[in-house]
């Protein structure tokens, strides 16, 4: 499977080295090739540099790893139709430009809205699942607690989009807790602010989630 990333940041990294580790290949969207130079020499010939819209036409399944500001624009660069029946997992959240408060993000949408719920509106014909928004991008691949796997909260309309997605989050290391259908977003997005807290509070950043059942 060819996997397109959307977005050249640290997440969009991330994910990359973690694609191509488990033997995908991979191209990674960006309006700065040049700030990938060093990334691509390093990750071998699975490795390749595009703009958004030969991303999304490259790979099989994408990730939308841009900033929430941008995610809009991002996909609109990379064209409707290049994304139409494709799985895209959504790793966005929707934080507005504003600083912290008490540790506390902010955020540009509602408890009545998502992020994920503009862009599945905004592109139908994509199949969008919401994943790696609640946890740092240090533990976004293979993340080690001592052998306990940590949850990974997901949401979508799409149930075969949703399998594909379980497939490499079982594969990146996680246990995977499906909330749904695309209004589940509203709840899985502002995990990312519940994350943060401890960090921006105490400098505490390797946490990750865990639903416990009985």
């Amino acid at each position: 499977m060819k996997i397109g990333i959307l977005g050249s940041g640290l997440v969009g990294q991330t994910l990359a080295n973690g694609f191509i580790k488990h033997g995908y290949e991979v191209m990674v969207g960006t309006r700065s090739p040049e700030k990938l130079a060093q990334w691509q020499k390093q990750s071998g010939k699975s490795a390749r540099i595009g703009s958004f819209a030969e991303t999304a036409v490259f790979g099989d399944l994408l990730v939308l790893a841009a900033k929430g500001t941008t995610a809009k624009e991002t996909l609109q660069i990379a064209g409707a139709k290049n994304l139409a029946g494709k799985t895209i997992i959504d790793a966005t959240n929707p934080l507005a430009e504003a600083p912290p408060e008490r540790g506390v993000l902010k955020f540009f949408t509602s408890l009545n809205d998502s992020l994920m719920e503009q862009l599945q509106s905004a592109y139908p014909d994509a199949h969008f699942v919401k994943a790696f928004n609640s946890v740092g991008s240090a533990l976004m691949v293979n993340p080690d607690f001592g052998g306990l796997k940590p949850s990974m909260f997901i949401c979508g309309n799409e149930q075969n989009a949703k399998q594909e997605v379980r497939k490499i989050l079982e594969r990146f290391g996680f246990e995977v807790e499906d909330m749904g259908g695309v209004e589940a977003a509203r709840a899985i997005e502002p995990l990312c602010i519940l994350w943060c807290i401890p960090g921006f509070l105490r400098n505490q950043w390797t946490h990750a989630f865990k639903m416990l059942k009985k």
